[in-house]
């Protein structure tokens, strides 16, 4: 009995011993890690972006921009130039002189080549503007133009490389299937409508509007947007885009960035308040008159696609004219640096 005591006793102690032992030690708390501090991007001192488009509808998306240009604290946020002709635009943002324009598609594709890859684009301001218009009922689908002939102008250019891609896309054959009238203008397309030499021509707008007013019983026969958009193979057709040299982008992104904000909210304003709209493409000469800007304005397809849909439709639409012309996008097709913001 006194042996059994004595163990109880001891394993006891042992069990008291290793308490006290366990309560003793402490547990050891991590160090405090110091916190990294957070890098601040530094507050772009506001700037006036110099931007030019082209009289016409590439320019028809940015008159609400023109009209409320926001101001800084160091003035006007944009300087707005409207041109005549490409050549007019094309060696000032060359230079320097110029931050932005709008310019045609595949001229974009042509400055970016030119100045190996000192140009990208901001955004698709324009989708297709160009229509078959006919005098008469006998056009409802492309297949419809088989054995027709179409006077046109543009020859050498996207209207060209256009109109032969969707033809042979729907099973014609542009140089066998259609006689195409090759014209110098898109004046005297007008003119053969008028006199009766011709009944079916491809017009870009506002060409065709002004058309209509010359022309009783012409009407829009096919939408070659629409019919480019029915192939479904993820491109697009596009008439201009927002150009920008990649310095600007690469010093100004905050600039950049309230461009692209404030100018969708003007597109999107325009295509809303079409009467309104027009009044200010007249007033700054983009179309001669309010009434004919408004009739148009609907069918110029004004957009602003920005991203990876823009370089999707884009790049698409740059591979259809390289197919058919090299020299077209400028002998090569653009990188994906190209595409701002995809």
């Amino acid at each position: 009995m006194n042996l059994l005591k004595r163990t109880m006793a001891l394993g006891l102690s042992l069990l008291l011993a290793l308490s006290l032992t366990a309560c003793g030690q402490k547990t050891e708390e991590p160090a405090p890690q110091e916190e990294t501090p957070v890098q601040e991007t530094p507050a772009e001192d506001p700037i006036t972006t110099r931007i030019a488009a082209l009289k016409g509808p590439t320019a028809m998306g940015m008159v609400k921009l023109m009209s409320d240009d926001p101001q800084s604290a160091n003035g006007p946020m944009y300087d707005f130039t409207l041109a005549g002709a490409a050549d007019e635009v094309t060696p000032a943002l060359i230079k320097g002189d110029l931050d932005m324009a709008c310019v045609p598609a595949n001229l974009a594709s042509v400055l970016y080549n030119k100045t190996e890859g000192q140009i990208v684009t901001l955004a698709v301001n324009t989708l297709g503007v160009l229509y078959v218009v006919e005098n008469g009922n006998a056009v409802t689908s492309m297949a419809d133009l088989a054995g027709k002939t179409i006077v046109a102008a543009g020859k050498g250019s996207t209207p060209e490389y256009a109109l032969r891609y969707l033809l042979s896309e729907n099973g014609i054959d542009p140089d066998t299937d259609v006689v195409i009238d090759w014209k110098s203008e898109h004046a005297e397309c007008v003119a053969a409508l008028a006199s009766g030499a011709a009944t079916i021509a491809l017009l870009p707008q506002p060409f065709v509007t002004v058309a209509q007013t010359k022309i009783d019983g012409l009407r829009m026969a096919l939408d070659l947007t629409a019919e480019w958009d029915a192939l479904d193979n993820g491109s697009g057709m596009i008439t201009g885009v927002v150009v920008a040299r990649k310095a600007f982008t690469e010093e100004h992104p905050t600039a950049v960035e309230a461009f692209l904000a404030d100018y969708a909210e003007s597109v999107a304003w325009v295509n809303e308040n079409t009467a309104d709209a027009a009044a200010l493409i007249s007033q700054y000469g983009i179309i001669e008159t309010a009434p004919v800007a408004e009739k148009a304005l609907p069918h110029c397809n004004i957009v602003c696609i920005t991203g990876s849909e823009m370089q999707a439709k884009l790049s698409g639409y740059l591979q259809v004219l390289f197919d058919a012309e090299p020299s077209s996008v400028g002998g090569a097709l653009p990188g994906d640096d190209f595409y701002y913001g995809a």
